[in-house]
């Protein structure tokens, strides 16, 4: 599986982009822009081809996953942390309508807590050095005794999926290893051709 995360700020013709991914095989985008408003969320997922909402995760403005019909929303580590003993409850609130739910963490050992919480999947946090954050060292965080599909962020690039593989994640998060490419569309392409002979 191959997880493609937004940049925070918008990069030049970014929707564009997006829907070229999305042609070429992208399987989930999460729209993580946590400047945009309610408005400006609506204006960027009307810019993305109507018959790929249906592969896009959220992050903020959640009432809009019904609104375009998306795959769903995603919590991230520290609204989850705010949510406390609700967040099952808001998690629920999504997939009893259909929607998948997913969260974040950056420690391994949290991930399990919520093992009865019906998430789709976690995403775990800095596998390798980031290449999107500089400085962010790689943990190498080893998932395999994790019981719940946990996707490995962090440093993640077409040449160590098997190394991401092989620490037990189901699949790769990835941010700047296509945004910061040279040429975005062909990153994303080797990426999602490597992810298909790994996993």
């Amino acid at each position: 599986m191959l997880i493609l995360i937004t940049p925070e700020n918008d990069t030049p013709n970014e929707t564009e982009w997006i829907n070229s991914f999305f042609e070429a095989g992208l399987e989930i985008l999460h729209v993580r822009k946590p400047n945009k408003n309610y408005v400006q969320h609506m204006a960027y997922l009307s810019a993305i081809e109507e018959e790929y909402h249906s592969k896009i995760m959220l992050h903020y403005q959640h009432d809009l996953a019904e609104d375009f019909m998306l795959k769903g929303v995603h919590i991230q580590e520290q609204p989850r942390v705010e949510l406390g003993e609700d967040f099952g409850l808001y998690v629920t609130r999504f997939t009893t309508q259909g929607y998948d739910v997913s969260t974040s963490f950056h420690n391994p050992s949290e991930v399990m807590l919520y093992k009865e919480v019906p998430l789709i999947y976690n995403l775990l946090s800095p596998v390798f050095t980031a290449i999107s954050q500089p400085g962010m060292e790689g943990k190498a965080f080893d998932v395999s005794n994790i019981e719940v599909p946990v996707i490995g962020m962090g440093g993640v690039h077409s040449k160590n999926i098997s190394a991401v593989k092989q620490l037990g994640y189901v699949g790769v998060g990835v941010l700047g290893g296509v945004w910061n490419a040279g040429n975005p569309l062909d990153a994303c392409k080797n990426l999602i051709r490597s992810v298909k002979e790994v996993y």
